[in-house]
């Protein structure tokens, strides 16, 4: 399973449901690794998307605790585990959990990559993706050339789990003990 998110130097990802800067190639990036995959988001995500409404291409699965919420074109889910067992139908390398901070906190422990879009600049972000950085089961394996976006320095980066010595198996995803 994969995280893709943009974060900023603090790991902000966003602030009042939006994301803290839109950067073309960050949005390209999005759409090329995601089309045609599966997108796992939580429902305050999917609100803060155009026309609040699932993303085209791709399969789209909300997570929510509200038992009556409904939408067009996606799935609803509404615990992690039922997530995690709609999510058994589909390849893991073509899952991208996408959203928003508790959905990434969630997911965190099933995920095996993260591609972040890495932007040297501190917002006053009120939503946060864990540090990977600082996380000792995560590693940098490739970051990008830093590129600009008008006054706007980012790179793309690509972390990895580290292989553990003992794992288990949680639901058909390899979890870390």
């Amino acid at each position: 399973m994969n995280i893709i998110a943009a974060v900023d130097k603090r790991w902000g990802i966003g602030k009042n449901n939006q994301l803290l800067v839109k950067i073309p190639n960050d949005q390209k990036l999005f759409l090329e690794e995601t089309t045609g995959k599966v997108v796992v988001m939580g429902r305050k995500t999917l609100e803060s998307l155009p026309g609040q409404q699932p993303l085209t291409g791709r399969t789209n699965i909300i997570l929510t605790e509200n038992r009556d919420f409904k939408v067009k074109d996606a799935m609803i889910c509404h615990s992690v585990e039922e997530t995690l067992e709609v999510l058994k139908n589909y390849p893991s390398d073509d899952i991208f959990i996408i959203g928003g901070d508790s959905i990434y906190h969630q997911f965190l422990p099933y995920c095996e990559v993260a591609h972040v879009t890495w932007i040297d600049y501190v917002y006053d972000a009120d939503t946060f993706l864990p540090n990977l950085d600082q996380d000792p089961q995560w590693e940098l394996m490739i970051a990008s050339e830093e590129q600009t976006y008008f006054d706007i320095c980012y790179e793309f980066r690509m972390y990895q789990r580290k292989v553990p010595e003992k794992s288990i198996v949680k639901t058909g995803f390899k979890v870390v003990i």
